[in-house]
Order: C-alpha cells, then structure tokens, then sequence
C-alpha cells in the first residue's frame, strides 16, 4: 500500500503553528493587555519557546526578558506586538533584521483614526512587501490555534479556569474567520459552549497585510477545519479571496458567511435600473451565491448551522421527520420547518404501524411523531429516530423533546451513540425547555448538540439543505468567443438607444433590424424595410428620457400614421429640448408578445463586472425580482440564475402558457456577461429592458437597450426611460 503523500506546507504554516513567539511589550500586569498576552499562552500550555520583550524587566512569569528581540539570538516565527502605535514600525524593522516569519499586531491607533495614523500603517504594508514577513494587524485581536495550543489574543474567551471540562461533542471542526475580533472570538465563544469543536478562531484587523482572504485559504486547505465560519465587514485581498472561495465549493467545505454593513448608503453612479436596484451588498451576495456560501445574518444562526453540519451528513432532500414527546411542541416544530420550505410528509402506512407499537394508544405516527412520555419510557423515542433514519421517505430528521432535568436522560447512551455514529441523515435535537448541562454533557458523549432556538434550527435544516443541492458553476470559456473591436462605439461621452444597439450589433448579439432616420426623405425606404407595425422613438444623447418629450410612438400601421409621427417626435423634441442635437427616429417593428425581463451588468468597487437578470418592464424596480452573479458567467449559470427568479414560472409555461425560451434568454445572458467582463474598463453599466422572451424556439427579442461608459457617472436616483 502506497504511504499517504504528506499535504504540501502553506505560507501561513508558521504563523498559526509557531515554533517560537516572542512577546514584545510584554508585562506582568494581568490587568492590562499586554499581561493577559502571556497569561494567555501559558494558560494554554503553549509548547513552543517564549521570548518576553522588555527593557524594564529582567524577567517576567519565570522567563527571560530581553530588551530588545535583537537580543535573543534565537529563531522566531512569530512576534505578537503591543506596544504605542509610534514605537510599533521600529520594532518590525527589527523583526525584519533578525529574520522573523510572522507577526502580530495587537497595537491600534493606525489606520482606523485617519490622518497621520493612515501613513504609519502604509509603512507597515511597505515593510511587509520588502521583506516578505506576514503581518497580521494592526488593531487586531489575534489568533488562537486549539490543536497547536496557541492561544495568541488577550480574548478572555480563551481563558482556562481551574478544573475547567470543555463541552465537545463534535469529531469535525469548525474555524473563524473574522474582521472584528470581538465578534470573531464571540462566535468561538458561543460555538464552543454549544460543544462545538474549534480548530482556529483568526481576527484580522486592519489588514494592512494579511486579509481575511488568505485566512480563510489557510482554513479551506486545513485538514483539522471541517467548517468555516466567515465574518466581513469588506474584502480587501480580492483576488485571494476568490481563490479560496473557489477551492472550498470545489472539495465541499462548507463556508458560513455574515456580512455587515448592508445599510450603508453607499452612492453609485447609477445610469440604470441595474445599479440602482442593486442595494449595498448585491456584489457580495452575487459572489457568495456563485461559491455555495451560506449567507447568515445572525450570530446565534451561524452558529446553529455550523453545530450542526459539524454533527450531521448532508441530507439527500427536504422531506423531514419530526419525533417529540409533546404534541403541541411537535406541531410547533413542524410548523417551523414548513414555514422554512421543507417538507413534512405522512409517513407510508407500514411504517406508521411499525411505530405504532412502539406507543401508546395516544399517540401519533403519521408525522410528527408524538411518542409521549410513556413512549420515552419503554424506548420509543429512541426506536423511532432509529427507523427515520433508515427510512428512504425521510432526509432529515428533528427531535423535539424536554431536557431540563438534572438527572434523568431519554436515551440510553450506549444505544444512541451507534444511532448518531451511524447516521445516515441530519438528526438535529431541539430542547423546548432550557436544556440542562447535565443533559448537555450526557448527550455530547454520543455525538449530540442540543439546540434551544427553533427558529435558528428551522433555517439551519433549510440552508443544509440548500447547500447539499449547489453545484459549482465550471469557468466560463471565454477563448471560444472572437474578441470584437467596439472602440469606434465609445466616442462620445454619452450614448443613445441607437449608439447602444450598434455597439451590441458590434459585439455579436442579435437585435431586431431598425432604421435610423436622420432625414424626412428617408422615411419611406425604412417604413418599407422595417414593415407595419412600427414603433418610432426619437434619438438624441442628450435626451435620457424619451417619454418626457413624447419621443415614443407605438403601433404604428400606415404611412400616414408614420410621417405624423416622424414630425410630432421631432417637434416635441424641439421644444423641450431645443438645445439637444437630434441623431434622428429610431424605426423599429414592434416586437411580438413575450414575458418582460431585464437584463443589465453594473460594476461593484470590489469584484468587478455583475451580471443581473429580473423580471423587467415597467414593474422591475417595483418588485426588484433580480439575481446577481459575477460577470462573467456561461449559459448554464445563466439558466440557474432564471431558476432562483420568484417569476420562473412565468417562463417554464405559467397557467398553460407555452413555455419561454430560457434557452435563448440564457445564452443572450451569456453574452451580455462576457462583453462586461472583456471591456470592463471601458464600460460601466449595459441594460437591456425590456427583453421579450418569446415561446420555445421562438427566441428573445431587445426592445430597449442602454451602454454606459465607464467615465460618465450619474447622480444617483436618475433614469432613463424603461
């Protein structure tokens, strides 16, 4: 048997597990940070060599204290700096010149005040880029490694007290990633009391180097990490974060995200319904959505999801199986996880009679499962979680039951145990009473969580279950498409319908066959090449909005009809807009009935081009039915994404309506996605609205069009017409 191929080492090895720390500015006041610094790791049974830095001591907790980390003449990996923000470069140029790997800074007062405080941390980033040491911080709270012992953070959450027995009912391990320390070390610690295993909790504080990017690569590539949970204010180190995001959806390890700051007003330069409807955050759910993320907007809710994807398999669908020993708290169970999507089927009639003798006369095995006290007492219970979890008409499994007892348990542990290291789906445990910690300790022996939130356990049996379905997108083969030159289309500051539509003709996408007509004289040849019915719209970059000069006209089906028309849209535009230069009228033939969708690419500040489709028309910013995903994305991204719309089932054949052509729709999607990503810098925004998706086989058809250079910015709240 060949021997296992030892995992290839990471950047961040030495870092998370040193082999040697120095601690400068360390102190023996306990009540004070850089105290606990030292506290912390010995407490924590640090195995590694400790090297306090100090002037004013000679010693410190029985170590050696040096003046300087130039006086230890030792290795170092890892230096954790707390000492005045003015003093803290001068201390890692010294790092530098002694060869240390890693460090931490703890010190604040840098970039997050402004001012000067900015300049002494770009001082950081330039040290850290001309020597290659990985700086961690400033304004961090640190790091704690459990299987390494390093405990390298002043959080008392980390503290050890005498004859202290950790909870731990997981084998699988779950990690923190988080941009705020207190809430990083919050998570662990609410995690951990759950008896959640813990691998590494990593705060990353201002970033001037490391970024919560290459931490959460050092958790996907862990072998101890089995779950990650992510806290972002904003990523910083784009490039390595989409990497890491990419690797975790490729080997399944599963990543819980809560990101803050999605009431920000921020302003964007909104030439379109696209950007306007995208809200603060639409960029990252669009990136989280594409990995397989699951987005939490809750402490207490990430964490019920890491327990228990730390304590179950994934399951195979959404049917679940409620047991409990009351029937109203049965009934509230189910109701929860209905009001999530999940399905709570009847159990076929065999089963039901398999149970059944497992209970009382009044008890309940349709589903929910009402074992009663009495049930609990001859075993039925434990029986009836164990044929749920043997059944193929069930994917997970919730118990609802009372652990407030100090003495008294409804298992035996010797039977549950097999049950749970067995399981063959998620079996989640909800205790309606304050569960208590003799219960807690008893059931963690076999492997169990117990949960006290039903809500938080309804979405977490909700988004397990969503995350068992993702699948990975492959990467869009961009090489296949000919690169098309529309520069001679990005001209003029702004551009009209007209400008529009030929640079998407350009760029190889299908538009209706419409005439500009500059001039009276060509009115007839484009009447007669275009056909009745006709749809005339006047044509000017200086006006965005045609309507609010009578510029449209609609159902136009003789020639008289349209030489009014043609002198009407140019009157209307002489005398709203007499300074406007007139291009001409747009004649176009009036589209075939189809469902109304919009499609439209904006630019985020962080991860670039975004793709977006919705519901379109006149009502898309009134139900703001979109998704968002990054551009660019292939055909069938762009048919998943139609599938996630509320108004799918306008196009899959809704009330027997024939059935749209998502095929077309998906592919024009497609093509939309890739000219945003290829000329991104010369493109802000496209809008395509509305779009008529036309019955199967029958195509989609562009009736309006908008491409917004990427140097025009708008104020925020202007429009165009839809």
């Amino acid at each position: 048997m060949p021997a296992a191929t030892k995992p290839a080492p990471h950047p961040l090895d030495t870092f998370f597990s040193p082999s040697s720390i120095a601690l400068i500015g360390a102190s023996r006041d306990l009540d004070k940070i850089p105290g606990r610094l030292l506290s912390m790791l010995r407490k924590n049974h640090y195995p590694g060599r400790i090297y306090p830095i100090n002037p004013n001591y000679g010693e410190l907790d029985g170590l050696k204290c040096y003046p300087s980390i130039s006086d230890v003449g030792q290795p170092i990996d890892l230096a954790i700096v707390i000492i005045p923000a003015r003093a803290v470069l001068g201390a890692l140029e010294q790092c530098a010149n002694v060869g240390v790997k890693n460090a931490v800074i703890i010190s604040s007062g840098f970039a997050e005040e402004g001012g000067d405080s900015t300049a002494m941390q770009d001082a950081i980033v330039a040290l850290a880029k001309k020597t290659g040491m990985r700086i961690s911080g400033p304004n961090a709270e640190g790091f704690y490694s459990e299987a390494q012992h390093v405990a390298a953070t002043f959080s008392p959450t980390v503290d050890v007290k005498p004859g202290q027995v950790d909870l731990v009912a997981t084998k699988r391990r779950a990690a923190i990633v988080a941009q705020s320390g207190g809430i990083g070390f919050a998570i662990k610690h609410r995690a951990k009391a759950l008896g959640v295993a813990i691998s590494y909790c990593v705060s990353a504080g201002n970033e001037a180097d490391l970024g919560a990017g290459e931490f959460l690569d050092y958790m996907v590539q862990d072998s101890s990490t089995d779950v990650i949970l992510l806290f972002i204010e904003g990523i910083r180190d784009v490039d390595k974060f989409l990497v890491a995001a990419r690797r975790a959806a490729e080997i399944g390890k599963p990543v819980i995200v809560t990101k803050v700051g999605r009431s920000g007003a921020g302003e964007r330069a909104a030439a379109s319904h696209t950007a306007s409807m995208a809200g603060w955050s639409a960029a990252y759910d669009a990136v989280f959505a594409k990995y397989g993320f699951i987005v939490s907007n809750d402490l207490d809710e990430a964490v019920t999801i890491a327990a228990v994807l730390t304590t179950s398999p994934l399951p195979k669908g959404d049917r679940v199986g409620v047991v409990t020993v009351s029937g109203g708290a049965g009934i509230w169970g189910a109701d929860t996880v209905s009001m999530q999507g999940l399905q709570v089927p009847e159990l076929p009639a065999p089963m039901q009679a398999e149970i059944k003798k497992l209970l009382p006369s009044y008890g309940a095995a349709r589903n929910p499962i009402d074992v009663t006290a009495q049930g609990v007492n001859s075993g039925g219970l434990q029986r009836s979680i164990e044929l749920l979890d043997q059944s193929s008409e069930i994917d997970a499994i919730l118990v609802v039951l009372s652990l407030s007892s100090d003495t008294r348990m409804p298992f035996k542990r010797d039977e549950l145990k097999p049950v749970i290291d067995a399981q063959h789906k998620p079996i989640v445990f909800y205790s309606y009473t304050l569960p208590s910690n003799f219960a807690r300790a008893a059931l963690a022996e076999s492997g169990v969580i117990v949960l006290s939130g039903l809500t938080h356990v309804g979405v977490a049996m909700r988004r397990i279950a969503d995350y068992a379905k993702f699948k990975l997108a492959p990467p869009v083969e961009t090489s296949a498409t000919p690169l098309r030159d529309i520069s001679a289309y990005l001209k003029s500051a702004t551009l009209s319908e007209h400008d529009s539509k030929s640079l998407l003709r350009e760029a190889g996408v299908a538009l209706p066959d419409e005439v500009l007509v500059a001039e009276k004289a060509a009115l007839d040849e484009a009447v007669a090449r275009v056909n009745f019915p006709l749809v005339m719209k006047i044509q000017s970059r200086d006006i965005p909005h045609k309507s609010e000069v009578g510029g449209v006209r609609v159902n136009i089906a003789s020639k008289g009809e349209a030489w009014a028309a043609y002198a009407a849209l140019l009157e209307g535009a002489r005398q709203h807009r007499p300074d406007a230069v007139i291009q001409g009228v747009l004649v176009s033939p009036m589209a075939k009935k189809g469902v109304e969708i919009i499609v439209g690419t904006m630019g985020d500040a962080t991860f670039g081009p975004m793709i977006m489709v919705g519901l379109g028309g006149i009502t898309t910013e009134l139900f703001k039915d979109v998704i968002y995903r990054p551009a660019p994305v292939s055909a069938g991204e762009a048919s998943a994404m139609l599938g996630e719309l509320k108004a799918a089932p306008l196009l899959n054949g809704f009330r027997g309506a024939a059935k749209a052509d998502v095929a077309a729709l998906s592919l024009l999607i497609s093509q939309i996605s890739q000219l945003a990503a290829r000329f991104k810098d010369e493109i802000s925004e496209i809008e395509l609205n509305p779009v008529l998706v036309h019955p199967e086989g029958k195509g989609v058809t562009i009736v309006d069009a908008l491409v917004v250079r990427k140097s025009i910015a708008r104020r925020p709240g202007e429009r165009r017409d839809p």
